[in-house]
């Protein structure tokens, strides 16, 4: 059970508190404070200034990562970013030329699109440095040479102390992602346990297993955020043992897919609220254990133990003369027992987490160490995805036209404004704003006019108390740790924060305006500027539907690879571990195309409707595909975990012949081989006891409804790429 509100909330505070994110972003705000006060000791308050903003051009790229590769992915930020600022400053007088280099400048920071979630930090870095040279003013006797010399300064000081931090905070890093994904594996465990007490029988999906679609997609992508991290060099114990805990993670999500098998026929049978309430019991315990692990992890603590809910998993009873309900041939009593056995191997896994965390358990290092090298996201920059991009229908080529024309206009319209002089807020505000889709941009919109409004009466009420410089030096190192810090968690509270950042930071380097008119100017240019980026998303516009046949495409991909190594026998004759990493790639690669497919129409949603894709059968496909995973990845745990357990003569052949099957109907439609054999019309198989019985008959049972699957799959797909954009 959930603990009291109070207590859930003060929960749910700390981990905030203690998370890698919030970690990361007090890091980086602690060296914007130390470079910026150093230099202010011995230099001087308008080179204080000016390095800061050196500084905050280095800090979007700075994140929790790995220590390998970390200073080469910081520098392309100061390397691009030192020539910006320079001939931002050289122009700022002249304002045609400012515009000439504004224009070109932006369409060029933001290709850096191509490179993904790599990519896009560069280039909001990029932006920065243009839009705050800006708000620089020029230097009483040196010019532009001095502030860019404290430019520069600020951002080579910053690379070395990212670099040195982000390896001092390392060991923290990894105990903090660890228990995010957790976390995330937690929260779907609860949607897990919704679902054992749901009484709609209706074949549709339900938005329950909605909403644990779209956490399998969040948890898809934090689990490689987890393994880069993790992964990385596990030479110490303390390493091998995080490694393996995420490990057994990837175990955990694998057996909490499967047990969503059968409970849609389960639950159309009339004795099945006793049986699902006891289910729902266990898997709400089991999710509150690893909630507990995870904040124990967070603080530093070992974690308890918890008895295993085995003994009450194996009582849970069906009526043996039940007759189903719907007329078909299984058993529930054996259904039943089958969807307890998967929710026994969760307990399972969650007991072997605890130990491993406890430091009662060994990690498997052959599994961690070959994960180490096939697992990991390269780090090295390539210019593949630059030349990859030069057509007219890519994305990141698009956005960077729409981006530059969006910036041009809006700088424009800033010179003709009576508040002209500090002209950079409304593109800063366009910077933050504009993304490659509608949703986004439709997301960061509202949070950017809500979060500067807030931010700009704080502002307002801090710039009016007339703080003394150490005060105001601190307010600036907390509104850049909560900005950073949240930047992609939750952009509403980065616009509060990155507001009274960006009115501080100006009031510091212009002395003496009035900021109760700078309040106001902020105000009016965010309003502007979200303007300008809403009217621009709309100019060359990448709609979702343009995307979607190659992710379907990808997704049937994956699938395909996947049945083919999940039904494989090479992992039963195998000497070494070589054909299970190949199916935990395949099996990644499922989860990950099924990811971007999740987030695609999840982002499709805010698009008009005369353009969007067929959600529906996008809906109907993505849950067919996970349904798919899941009884593939059944058949790969009796085949890995349960050897002793199946008459290898019944099962050899059948496995060959519904991978060729699945792999045939997830083509492009075509004849049919003539070489692969029809599945054959048999009797169906009585089901034994899935907890001390034979699962051959449970293995051949699941071939059948993964190749039932995939004939859906398939179905779906086709017509997905060839219905109409909704209307409706």
């Amino acid at each position: 059970m959930h603990p009291l509100p109070i207590a859930r909330w003060s929960r749910a505070a700390l981990r905030i508190a203690a998370s890698y994110y919030v970690t990361n972003g007090f890091s980086a705000a602690f060296g914007l404070l130390l470079i910026s006060g150093a230099i202010h000791l011995i230099v001087g308050p308008f080179a204080a200034a000016s390095a800061s903003v050196g500084v905050m051009v280095c800090i979007p790229p700075d994140q929790a990562a790995p220590k390998r590769g970390k200073f080469w992915h910081l520098l392309p930020a100061a390397l691009i970013g030192l020539p910006l600022f320079i001939c931002t400053q050289l122009l700022h007088a002249t304002p045609l030329q400012l515009g000439l280099l504004l224009v070109p400048a932006t369409f060029l920071a933001f290709l850096g699109a191509a490179w993904g979630k790599r990519g896009l930090p560069i280039a909001i870095s990029a932006m920065f440095a243009m839009v705050f040279s800006m708000a620089v003013p020029p230097h009483a006797t040196g010019g532009v040479l001095v502030s860019s010399l404290y430019f520069a300064l600020g951002a080579a000081l910053y690379l070395v102390y990212a670099t040195l931090a982000n390896a001092l905070l390392n060991g923290r890093y990894r105990s903090q992602m660890l228990a995010d994904t957790l976390l995330a594996l937690a929260s779907l465990m609860r949607t897990q346990a919704q679902q054992f007490s749901t009484v709609d029988g209706s074949p549709e999906r339900t938005p329950l297993a909605g909403l644990s679609i779209k956490q399998q997609a969040a948890l898809a992508d934090q689990l490689q955020m987890a393994r880069d991290l993790l992964l990385e060099s596990p030479r110490t114990r303390q390493r091998q043992r995080l490694a393996g805990m995420l490990m057994q993670v990837l175990e955990m999500r694998d057996h909490l897919l499967a047990s969503e098998l059968d409970i849609d026929m389960l639950r159309a049978q009339p004795g099945h609220p006793p049986i699902f309430s006891t289910l729902r019991e266990v898997m709400e315990a089991l999710a509150e254990e690893v909630e507990r692990l995870a904040d124990a992890l967070l603080l530093g603590r070992k974690p308890e133990v918890f008895p295993s809910h085995r003994e009450q998993l194996a009582t849970l009873h069906w009526d043996e003369n039940a007759i189903p309900a719907d007329g078909s041939d299984s058993s529930p009593a054996m259904l039943a027992r089958g969807l307890a056995s998967r929710v026994r191997n969760i307990d399972e896994e969650t007991l072997r987490l605890i130990a491993l965390a406890r430091g009662e358990a060994e990690p498997d290092l052959e599994v961690v160490r070959a994960a180490w090298q096939m697992f990991v996201s390269p780090t090295s920059w390539s210019w593949r995805p630059l030349l990859a991009l030069w057509r007219w229908d890519a994305p990141p080529l698009r956005h960077a036209i729409r981006a530059a024309l969006a910036i041009g206009s809006a700088y424009l319209l800033s010179l003709v404004l009576p508040w002209g002089s500090h002209d950079y807020w409304i593109l800063l505000t366009i910077v933050v704003v504009l993304r490659g889709s509608l949703a986004q941009t439709l997301e960061r919109r509202n949070s950017r006019v809500a979060g500067t409004l807030l931010g700009c009466v704080l502002a307002g009420a801090l710039l009016a108390a007339h703080l003394p410089l150490a005060a105001m030096l601190l307010v600036t190192m907390l509104a850049q740790a909560i900005a950073h810090a949240f930047a992609i968690q939750r952009y509403l509270v980065t616009a509060v924060a990155a507001t009274v950042l960006g009115l501080v930071q100006a009031h510091m380097l212009n002395a003496g305006v009035s900021p109760t008119f700078d309040v106001l100017e902020r105000m009016a240019d965010t309003l502007i500027g979200a303007g300008i980026a809403w009217a621009f998303s709309y100019v060359l516009p990448s709609w979702e539907r343009t995307q979607i046949p190659a992710l379907v495409a990808r997704t049937l991909k994956a699938q395909k690879r996947h049945a083919r190594v999940a039904l494989g026998l090479t992992q039963l004759e195998a000497v070494d571990n070589q054909p299970e990493l190949e199916w935990r790639l395949a099996r990644r690669e499922v989860y990950d195309s099924l990811s971007a497919l999740v987030q695609a129409t999840q982002r499709a949603l805010s698009e008009p409707r005369a353009v969007q894709p067929p959600l529906l059968p996008l809906d109907r496909m993505l849950s067919n595909s996970y349904q798919l995973l899941a009884q593939l990845t059944a058949v790969k745990g009796i085949l890995l975990r349960r050897r002793g357990r199946f008459v290898p003569e019944q099962i050899l052949a059948p496995l060959a012949q519904t991978a060729g099957r699945i792999e045939q109907t997830l083509d492009a439609v075509q004849p049919a081989d003539p070489a692969l054999p029809a599945p054959a019309a048999t009797a169906p198989l009585a089901l034994p006891d899935p907890f001390d019985s034979d699962l051959s008959p449970w293995l051949l049972r699941r071939l059948d409804l993964a190749e039932a699957l995939a004939a859906r799959v398939r179905e779906d797909a086709e017509q997905v790429l060839h219905a109409p954009a909704s209307r409706g």
